[in-house]
């Protein structure tokens, strides 16, 4: 199941590189436009929206039909949304044409994991997870960074032509080397839902928002903040987001490791960057090496986040695998445009500066759900415990 399990990996860098492209290129973005940062990061915002509200409904309608159409449906809209991009349309349109394969970015994350491990056993499911999202921190080292070196040498179009080229590329290996993977037994949406009900489960969904919208509180302003904060251009700005990916790429596998020996230690260890990285980025001033250290460590602790958030999800819900991770991307990419919006305003009140500790409150708050979840699963046990006796 490798072979599959890479195959979603590159359709993830492509889908990877379309949602989160626009971070390199927002201030040239809203330079072409005539609008004001907040308002470009609404190409960013408004796309993960999209999935937090419709994800887990797209996944339940699409869970009876062939795993490999669904995953060529999904590529084939994020191609289209490169090529109209790159064509620099009136911004309504752009915003416009960006939301259309939102409706399918989970159900094609969804789709590509549940694939990969339809007949993996368990000690290598973790590992599968693990390449399926490293097209997470490997589009943050390849695609993302280079569309941006490729914005500032032509022009911020540029960026979606890469994209383009990236899920044409994904479309071709999908269409070549997956075989027809229909789905041998439909669960009813009822059994499906019924994690809804488990408060862990709750728990842990909260925990996916409130991580996720504590990186992205910088992280969807890390152009502006380096450029406005740390004094970058835009061509040393891609040198940056490379670094940022090449340690995340290190961390992503080492995620993988160590969530096969504890699932909630891996993602509190990770998620205390949060905490961690504000405090890095203020006291670094403008020292450029210091601030070079701090960017890779920053990449190394933030790379993993989706992988721990699926990973601490599903193992609130391991028998309803595509749905919790539907609900994984979905409340996920809650966080992103949540995280986003939030750190725009106090970006447009406070100025850029501000936006790590916006993120620093979320973390804080996603590390108290961690320790609920440790505390009410143990006292569950606690309890079966003694009636057993």
């Amino acid at each position: 199941m490798k072979k599959i399990a890479y195959i979603g990996c590159l359709g993830l860098i492509g889908i990877i590189s379309t949602e989160f492209g626009v971070i390199g290129i927002l201030p040239q973005v809203a330079e072409h436009y005539q609008i004001s940062i907040d308002k470009a990061g609404i190409l960013l915002s408004a796309f993960a929206l999209v999935i937090a509200l419709t994800g887990p409904f797209m996944t339940l309608l699409s869970s009876g039909f062939d795993r490999k159409k669904i995953m060529m449906l999904s590529i084939a809209i994020f191609l289209l949304t490169g090529v109209v991009s790159s064509l620099a349309p009136p911004f309504w349109l752009l915003i416009l044409v960006r939301l259309l394969p939102a409706f399918l970015q989970p159900v094609f994350i969804s789709t590509a994991i549940a694939a990969a491990l339809a007949h993996a056993d368990q000690k290598k499911a973790h590992q599968l997870m693990g390449i399926v999202l490293g097209g997470i921190a490997i589009a943050m080292v390849t695609t993302v960074p280079f569309a941006t070196y490729m914005a500032s040498i032509f022009n911020w179009q540029a960026s979606f032509v890469v994209q383009a080229v990236v899920t044409g590329l994904a479309l071709l290996a999908i269409f070549k080397g997956m075989p027809p993977m229909p789905v041998r037994e439909k669960k009813s949406y009822g059994t499906q839902l019924k994690i809804l009900k488990n408060p862990a489960f709750l728990i842990s969904a909260t925990m996916n928002f409130l991580m996720v919208a504590a990186w992205f509180s910088t992280y969807s302003y890390f152009a502006d903040y380096l450029g406005k904060v740390k004094g970058m251009d835009t061509k040393m700005i891609s040198y940056m987001l490379f670094l940022f990916g090449i340690t995340g790429v290190f961390s992503n596998w080492l995620a993988g490791k160590m969530l096969s020996i504890s699932i909630p230690g891996t993602t509190a260890f990770f998620l205390a960057g949060t905490v961690l990285v504000p405090f890095m980025l203020e006291y670094s001033g403008g020292n450029g090496w210091s601030t070079i250290m701090v960017i890779a460590i920053w990449g190394f602790l933030y790379a993993p986040t989706f992988l721990n958030a699926s990973a601490y999800l599903i193992s609130a819900a391991p028998h309803a695998l595509e749905f919790a991770n539907s609900l994984s991307t979905s409340f996920g990419n809650l966080g992103v445009s949540v995280g986003t919006m939030l750190s725009g305003w106090v970006i447009a009140d406070m100025g850029v500066k501000q936006s790590p500790w916006v993120g620093m409150c979320f973390g804080l708050m996603a590390l108290l759900m961690i320790f609920w979840r440790t505390l009410l699963e143990r006292n569950s046990k606690f309890f079966s415990h003694i009636s057993d006796q």
